[in-house]
């Protein structure tokens, strides 16, 4: 079992259990975690908790092997089963919360951007890394990002692929708090508990009215996403960038 699903106490727990391969994100578990969305849309839970298994990962972002060899409409499919999966988390009436325990990298921090609120532990690392191998984020990272910390942060995140430590990430408000304790998870439960002990049609209506708020509609900007990151894949930067990372070796792009 890739991914589990637990409840107490009001609390779903869903949490990705990869920690081999700093659970990284393949088809195979995107749809898994589909899954277990539905299941939690129509339960009782009053909030959810998202994390990795293990205590180096989040989520390491995209299995890259998996990516290589697609033709263009597969590429476009992918990219859009992340979105849609990513999309039922965003579209949850109850508030969810990401508990970053350590990477959270390309699809893995796209996954904890589509959640109400980011709690990471102090040595978690954040970023979206996907133009190091000549390519863009195609999981909700060029829409969610900038949304949550600006424009000008977010350009600067995306176009350098840079690595965020906790306590930048806090202070741009790409997370909301640092676990304090060496429990994080009951961290994580707690803050839930804080902002689920209200009546849940409130949330619920709070939630949508600051989304609906926004001046791009997000599913129109994500369709745009889908069809420049299915684009960025027919480069031949791409198809370097993606064989230097299975082979190990710093890649040598060409603008191509």
């Amino acid at each position: 079992m890739t991914v589990t699903l637990a409840l107490s106490e009001g609390i779903a727990t869903l949490t990705i259990d990869r920690h081999k391969a700093l659970n990284a994100l393949n088809f195979s578990l995107i749809s898994d975690i589909s899954e277990k969305l539905d299941e939690v849309r129509v339960s009782d839970a009053r909030g959810l908790l998202i994390t990795g298994a293990g205590e180096k990962a989040f989520c390491a972002g995209a299995d890259i092997k998996e990516l290589m060899g697609r033709d263009l409409m597969a590429q476009k499919r992918g990219a859009e089963a992340g979105q849609a999966t990513f999309a039922k988390i965003a579209a949850l009436e109850i508030p969810s919360l990401a508990l970053i325990n350590g990477f959270a990298f390309g699809g893995g921090l796209e996954m904890a951007l589509a959640c109400t609120f980011r709690m990471a532990v102090p040595t978690a690392k954040m970023g979206l890394p996907e133009i190091k191998l000549g390519l863009i984020p195609g999981y909700g990272g060029t829409q969610r990002l900038p949304r949550l910390i600006g424009e000008g942060r977010a350009l600067e995140m995306i176009l350098t692929g840079r690595t965020v430590d906790a306590e930048e990430a806090l202070r741009i408000g790409l997370v909301n708090r640092l676990t304090e304790t060496a429990d994080s998870v009951a961290d994580a439960q707690g803050f839930l508990g804080e902002v689920t002990r209200y009546g849940l049609p409130a949330i619920s209506f709070a939630k949508e009215a600051v989304t609906r708020a926004l001046d791009l509609p997000i599913h129109e900007g994500l369709k745009v996403e889908a069809d420049l990151s299915t684009l960025s894949f027919r480069t031949e930067d791409a198809d370097e960038g993606l064989a230097a990372f299975v082979e190990k070796r710093k890649p040598t792009f060409q603008d191509r």
